[in-house]
């Protein structure tokens, strides 16, 4: 996993919770994942789903993340910054600049199970381009 700033971004300051880059609208708890790495998980477009870092037996995990479509590699995804900074192991740092490595995390990622019946409030959906 990396972290990305969307478009109404500058550094930690985020304007605005459009991302006319990546077509996301209305939402920033949200996972960018290859299209096939989907599939291959049972992760449904906008679906909910849970992530968990892993580094040195440690894990983090962040929960209700919304899965979105992107033409991205295999085996790689991506989540805003800062929503997925609580996935950066603290330990995990660049060799001369002792900086997180927010652009190299080894994560999960698992579908949540909602209850049969359960509808996403309004807050949580996300408009991207069909």
């Amino acid at each position: 996993m990396m972290t990305i700033r969307s478009h109404d971004q500058f550094n930690t300051t985020v304007y605005d919770y459009n991302d006319r880059y990546r077509g996301v609208h209305n939402e920033r708890r949200v996972i960018f994942l290859n299209p096939q790495d989907m599939a291959e998980r049972g992760i449904k477009e906008k679906g909910l789903v849970n992530i968990t870092s892993h580094f040195q037996g440690q894990q983090r995990h962040a929960e209700k993340f919304i899965a979105i479509p992107y033409d991205i590699p295999r085996g790689d995804c991506a989540t805003y910054f800062p929503e997925g900074n609580v996935l950066v192991p603290i330990g995990s740092v660049a060799y001369k600049s002792n900086t997180p490595t927010s652009k190299f995390v080894i994560v999960t990622v698992a579908p949540v199970e909602l209850p049969i019946g359960t509808q996403i409030p309004t807050s949580q959906r996300v408009t991207v381009p069909a």
